[in-house]
């Protein structure tokens, strides 16, 4: 949902350029093996990796792309075990050969240098999403969150973003909560991902 209200709703009237970086849930969480969570975990995990190698030959825009549609096929459609990962990727015009980093562990270390890199600004006792940027002094810094159960309409939208900006940018600020008592809501399917 954070990656829905950023690209539909902000990023349209923000001067926001969206770098898509991996956190892995297997890395993060270690479930137990045997468990659904590690089956779950595993499965996410995968797709991590192919997009790992599709960054490697369309950089930025080949990692959205990807995300995109495989957040679809997981969101909209409920169905993270039953779509083909090549058939996802040969349908949003990515190369099908991608696929085969599923199972392949050499991605992993990129995809722990590049998740440490996003927890390194934020503590390690934070889940995803997690959203950086530069501050005043030209620092880099992180927050996680915001946690977002529904994309606000456009004027909501904005304004949250900006609230997040400042409160990310402002030292010495650590956190907000509160709890949640709604389930996400996913909205329209995003236009030019194909249907399974």
């Amino acid at each position: 949902m954070t990656a829905r209200w950023v690209v539909d709703e902000v990023a349209p009237d923000r001067d926001v350029r969206v770098e898509w970086e991996p956190i892995s849930l297997m890395f993060k969480n270690a479930p137990e093996p045997g468990s659904d969570r590690h089956r779950t975990t595993s499965r996410t995990h995968g797709m991590l990796r192919v997009m790992e190698s599709v960054r490697t030959e369309l950089g930025n825009e080949g990692v959205f792309r990807a995300y995109w549609a495989f957040g679809t096929h997981i969101h909209h459609d409920r169905n993270l075990f039953d779509f083909d990962v090549a058939e996802v990727l040969e349908a949003i015009g990515i190369d099908s050969g991608h696929a085969r980093a599923f199972g392949d562990r050499s991605w992993d270390r990129e995809i722990r240098r590049r998740m440490d890199a996003g927890l390194a600004l934020v503590g390690d006792d934070v889940g995803t999403p997690i959203i950086a940027m530069e501050d005043a002094r030209g620092e880099r810094v992180g927050m996680f969150g915001p946690v977002i159960t529904r994309a606000p309409s456009r004027e909501d939208s904005l304004r949250l973003w900006d609230g997040l900006v400042a409160v990310t940018t402002v030292p010495g600020f650590w956190e907000l909560k509160r709890t949640r008592t709604e389930d996400p809501e996913f909205g329209e399917r995003p236009t030019g991902v194909p249907s399974p």
